[in-house]
């Protein structure tokens, strides 16, 4: 062969337009790369992706933290007298209301130290009944000087005497039905019982530590839930306006529980932790809310009316955060965007991106700015183009 040179230098120009022509195809050559292709290159296979519409919705501003579910009241219910259990008279896990009896001690002796305090009462008022008719027939004689002024004096002070044992007996008597009225007991509050502590025909005293059933008060129930301390001055700023709304979610913070509203900021910052402690209060009318449970609880401070796009479609970069725009020739372009806030998926953006705009939301990956695409798209964008073309059928 007469020039080898030539040879290898056309078989290298080949070899380095067949890589161009791949990496065009693939999409992996930019458009304003100055590698050149053959002039017979096929065009660049569009990168498949999935894209979504820039929505102008309102978008809840909120604060999430993690809370205990705690009981408005609970009572543990002891004896306040001695005396046999006759009678239990709730199920357990029974809804009770204020006043339902839940149990019966024998009232038999205090029954009779009741009879006993109104007999003394009724004995001592006879008493003083003949004391002051004594007290009269002296206080006549004196007048007549049949009788001296020291037994007129002596009559009065044993009147006295009686009226003084007669409210004692009065006193005795009130303790007695106080005491008697101990022996059924009753519920104080609206709630739900726990396990039943003693059974019937036990013997109980009033100094017994442990007690009949535990009475929760189910419904308004409350929440305690903490939050960062930088949050505070927002949330301070926000109470000043209006009642602040608050939303129970389970652990997972997908399914709503409840709905209720802030009623407490504590009065100090746990300086262990630098969080801030916070109680709401919900009705909790379905039960849906139980003593205990873990939450995940959600303090809605504002609504704002913005663009609004999938978490998915803002990408981190060296420069902060971005999205790819598509254009009308089906090629995409970067854009700074800027987060006012981010749940469950969407985002609030502040600023970078306008309503009506079409973004990816997924297959970043193989991008690059000025890239072609064949889009597809988002599942949330099929279903909201379905329903409005349903509405104008």
């Amino acid at each position: 062969m007469k020039h080898p040179r030539l040879w290898m230098v056309g078989a290298a120009v080949v070899l380095a337009a067949a890589v161009a022509a791949y990496l065009w195809h693939a999409g992996l050559l930019p458009s304003g790369s100055t590698t050149a292709a053959s002039p017979g290159a096929p065009p660049p296979r569009p990168v498949p992706v999935t894209a979504g519409i820039v929505r102008n919705e309102e978008f809840s501003i909120s604060r999430t933290g993690l809370g205990t579910v705690q009981a408005y009241n609970t009572v543990t219910m002891k004896v306040r007298v001695d005396g046999e259990v006759q009678k239990i008279a709730f199920h357990e896990g029974q809804d009770v209301q204020v006043g339902d009896v839940l149990a019966q001690i024998d009232p038999r002796p205090y029954e009779a130290q009741l009879h006993q305090a109104e007999a003394d009462k009724a004995r001592d008022e006879a008493l003083l009944a003949n004391a002051k008719l004594d007290l009269e027939r002296f206080s006549s004689l004196v007048v007549k000087e049949f009788a001296t002024r020291q037994s007129v004096d002596t009559q009065k002070a044993l009147v006295a005497q009686y009226q003084a044992a007669i409210a004692r007996d009065q006193a005795v008597i009130d303790n007695a039905r106080v005491q008697l009225a101990y022996t059924t007991i009753v519920s104080p509050l609206a709630g739900r019982t726990g396990i039943r502590l003693i059974d019937q025909g036990n013997i109980v005293h009033a100094t017994d530590s442990s007690g009949l059933v535990v009475i929760t008060q189910m419904a308004p129930i409350s929440v305690i839930f903490t939050l960062p301390q930088k949050y505070l001055p927002e949330i301070i700023d926000a109470t000043r306006r209006s009642s602040l709304a608050v939303s129970a979610y389970d652990q997972d913070d997908r399914i709503k529980l409840a709905e209720g509203r802030l009623e407490l900021i504590d009065n100090q910052i746990d300086q262990a932790t630098g969080s801030v402690r916070l109680k709401a209060i919900f009705q909790n009318q379905d039960g849906q809310l139980w003593p205990g449970q873990f939450v995940s609880a959600r303090l809605v401070l504002g609504v704002r009316r913005g663009p609004i796009v999938p978490e998915s479609a803002v990408q981190s970069g060296p420069n902060g955060a971005y999205a790819f725009v598509v254009r009308q020739d089906s090629t995409v372009e970067t854009r700074p965007v800027r987060i006012a806030a981010s749940r469950n998926g969407e985002a609030l953006v502040e600023s970078g991106l306008s309503a009506g705009e079409t973004i990816v939301v997924d297959g970043h990956y193989k991008l690059r700015p000025g890239a072609r695409i064949a889009a597809t798209p988002a599942p949330a964008a099929r279903e909201r183009t379905a329903s409005t073309a349903q509405g104008r059928e």
